[in-house]
């Protein structure tokens, strides 16, 4: 199998600007390209015009929260059709039964560790390579 790996893009949407800058700088030294969106309405903005291959998505937010962004989403399939959407949320939890229904499998629980965020990177590169 070759070492080299494709670039990933994601988005990070957190309305938590350390958040936002944490997730980037790890993303960026993984070797992959970041984007970030403050809010659910700035995500969906982007969304339109831009591909990425994973969304960390936060649920709690002003403006459009998370389940509203997935919600979006599922209504127009052709926007991302093989994005990975990752929830990562302090409040995941209860919201666990809407996110199943919404087809969301991976839920990470704030805070997240730099470890975690390294294993999902190379998880999503295994998986496009499948």
């Amino acid at each position: 199998m070759s070492q080299e790996s494709r670039e990933l893009r994601f988005l990070v949407v957190d309305d938590n600007e350390d958040i936002r800058d944490v997730f980037c700088r790890l993303i960026e030294r993984a070797g992959h390209v970041a984007s970030t969106a403050v809010d659910g309405m700035d995500a969906v903005e982007k969304l339109e015009v831009e591909s990425f291959d994973v969304m960390l998505l936060d649920l709690t937010m002003p403006r459009m929260n998370g389940v509203d962004v997935v919600r979006w989403l599922r209504a127009r399939p052709e926007v991302a059709p093989a994005m990975k959407i990752v929830v990562i949320s302090a409040w995941a939890g209860e919201h666990r039964a809407v996110l199943q229904e919404l087809g969301i499998v991976t839920v990470m629980q704030k805070p997240l560790r730099i470890q975690q965020l390294s294993d999902l990177i190379e998880q999503t590169l295994r998986d496009s390579e499948a």
